[in-house]
């Protein structure tokens, strides 16, 4: 190559680098502003978990190294926290993405006052936690006048406190009817995303609704289940509004988030050890993350 072609091609690389650089200026002040807002907090966190820090006495703060990890594995409570922030996450993810799927393929198909039920099935999901939590626990939970006890005195059945009985699944429940929507989303737009003429010619060809959902819609559908499963997962795993209003935080319904805020903001005062519980939380939640990053790229690269 000639010295006057590699010229020209450094030039042309410098004007792209140029280009590139002016494209990306307009973000680059919210780019600054999220990494201040979320990286310099999480940078302090990872201080302090190094820390002995606590609140409630006059003695200062001391750098003690690992010893706040070292002690994760002795911690019966994290252990109990951790287990109940599992069968929270997998119970709510997995039922919410079956609801949602049902409900996904029932509006997969045109009918009277398709928009406005589609309207009332995502409005779940656009309520505050805190105001679902509040709903559930006085409107249905409620032994007194919840409607899940009068329709238990309907068939003879003596009332129950559920939220005081099965915490557990009390959250779980509301969890499911707040995230079924969401599931529904992702789920119908895979399913509105089919080939129709390759649904209408198995159906020419004599095959049943069931078989082809379960030979033709569903290995379509399995990107978006697995990325709904995973978007899921990461955002129910930081559960914390709808404990503190369903249960109070019962042993059986306290998870991870719950947990590290006792033993800080709560009333246990102990911020050092704290700040090392959230740095566990936080890489359990970029795993994640990044899972589901990867399965969002194979999924819009498959959509080109």
């Amino acid at each position: 190559m000639s010295t006057t072609a590699v010229d020209r091609a450094t030039e042309v690389r410098r004007l792209e680098r140029v280009e590139g650089w002016k494209r990306r200026l307009p973000i680059l002040p919210a780019l600054l502003f999220t990494i201040f807002v979320t990286q310099i907090p999480f940078l302090f966190t990872l201080f302090y978990s190094l820390t002995d820090w606590r609140i409630d006495t006059p003695e200062p703060r001391e750098f003690i190294g690992f010893d706040n990890y070292s002690s994760l594995p002795d911690d019966g409570f994290f252990r109990d926290a951790a287990w109940v922030s599992v069968q929270m996450t997998v119970l709510a993810v997995l039922l919410s993405l079956v609801v949602g799927t049902g409900l996904a393929v029932l509006l997969d198909r045109k009918f009277f006052g398709q928009g406005f039920v589609r309207t009332l099935l995502i409005t779940p999901f656009l309520v505050m936690p805190v105001v679902a939590g509040f709903l559930w626990k006085t409107q249905m939970f409620s032994a007194t006048f919840g409607v899940l006890n009068w329709l238990l005195e309907q068939v003879g059945i003596e009332p129950v406190e559920f939220a005081t009985k099965y915490p557990l699944w009390s959250v779980i429940v509301v969890l499911v009817w707040q995230w079924s929507p969401f599931m529904m989303l992702i789920v119908l737009a895979g399913l509105q995303g089919q080939d129709s003429s390759v649904l209408e010619a198995a159906r020419v060809d004599g095959a049943t609704s069931w078989g082809i959902f379960r030979q033709i819609t569903f290995p379509q559908l399995r990107p978006y289940l697995e990325l709904g499963t995973l978007l899921g997962a990461i955002y129910l795993i930081q559960v914390y509004d709808h404990i503190e209003v369903i249960t109070g935080g019962s042993p059986d319904s306290k998870n991870l988030p719950f947990y590290i805020a006792q033993r800080s903001i709560g009333g246990g005062n102990r911020f050092g050890l704290a700040s090392s519980y959230s740095i566990i939380v936080v890489i359990a939640s970029i795993i994640i993350a990044n899972i589901g990053l990867r399965v969002l790229s194979n999924l819009l690269e498959g959509e080109k």
